[in-house]
């Protein structure tokens, strides 16, 4: 199950890559790691998108923004503030075993995002370690661009952990690409 899962990503992940990927194959997304005192991992991932911070701000912000760049289907949770469901599936219903929820822990509209994912797909490999990390989106106003930065704290001092780091570095900044790709004319 989890071969399985980590098959359909990859695959995903690799024609996002294809399709969005700038000219001449160089990433638009910087990546930086660093280890912090405690052990765990920090992942950063950058880029300059073509829109307004208000645009940019409701495609990370919103069901019907994830679902124009990230995955084909997301929607609220029914009875929970903040929670965002969504699914690579796009014939997916809420509530199914191959959904991944996120809790939106802060928000400053049009400025920042922090989130951690409380669902996973079944069989995610690793979902222990990962379910440690909380993720955070900065947008910073550069004219009519704006600079994004995604970090990702607490990645485990283990071998989940480095696995987990090893995966989000190269799928954070296809997924990255596919937001900057979602305002650039094509």
């Amino acid at each position: 199950m989890a071969s399985h899962f980590r098959r359909r990503l990859a695959f995903l992940f690799a024609v996002a890559l294809t399709l969005c990927a700038p000219a001449h194959g160089q990433s638009a997304v910087t990546v930086d790691s660093r280890t912090e005192a405690d052990g765990t991992a920090t992942l950063v991932h950058a880029l300059l998108v073509d829109a307004p911070a208000d645009a940019v701000w409701t495609a990370i912000a919103t069901p019907e923004g994830w679902s124009t760049w990230a995955v084909p289907a997301a929607w609220w949770v029914e009875g929970e503030l903040d929670m965002l469901e969504t699914s690579y599936d796009p014939a997916d219903t809420p509530g199914s075993s191959s959904t991944i929820r996120q809790r939106f822990l802060v928000r400053i509209p049009g400025r920042l995002l922090a989130f951690r994912a409380i669902k996973a797909p079944a069989g995610f490999p690793h979902w222990e370690s990962y379910r440690l990390v909380t993720s955070v989106f900065e947008l910073e106003p550069a004219g009519q661009k704006t600079r994004v930065r995604l970090t990702s704290t607490g990645y485990p001092d283990s071998e989940a952990g480095r696995d987990l780091v090893a995966f989000f570095t190269r799928g954070n900044a296809e997924t990255l690409e596919q937001l900057r790709a979602r305002f650039t004319a094509r």
